[in-house]
């Protein structure tokens, strides 16, 4: 059987110590490696691209929302314009029943002092008659 021997701390500080300087050289050896610097170029490429489109995007959207509110701006103005038009036709149409409203009560206190008048001669006609018929009778 084989007499295995725990490592003791100095052992374990040196193994680690080599360890570490391995992964230290194979970084360095990564980050040399012209494969790897192509891949970061591609990548940042990429990146770039990709934050050229997302800002081409975003100014997309905010011509397009710009546009929504100029319309939405034009629609609120129409609409205002229509709503002035509406209100002065109600105030025309309000003032026009109001001068029909004055012809009708004319046209009806015309009637009203016609009949009056009316009245008053067929009033004044009996009067007479009967003075008339009282003058006759008196010569008789």
């Amino acid at each position: 059987m084989a007499n295995y021997e725990a490592p003791n701390f100095q052992q374990r500080q040196k193994g680690a110590a080599e360890a570490k300087r391995a992964m230290l050289e194979k970084a360095r050896s990564v980050a040399n490696d012209p494969e790897v610097a192509r891949i970061r170029e591609r990548n940042a490429a990429k990146s770039q691209a990709a934050a050229e489109r997302r800002a081409q995007r975003q100014a997309e959207k905010a011509a397009r929302e710009a546009e929504r509110q100029r319309l939405l701006a034009e629609e609120a103005e129409r609409q205002r314009l229509l709503a002035e038009e509406a209100e002065k036709a109600r105030i025309a149409a309000e003032a026009e029943e109001a001068a029909q409203q004055a012809a009708l009560a004319a046209e009806e206190a015309e009637r009203e002092v016609a009949l009056l008048l009316e009245q008053k001669e067929a009033r004044d006609a009996r009067y007479k008659a009967r003075k008339a018929a009282k003058k006759q009778r008196r010569k008789g």
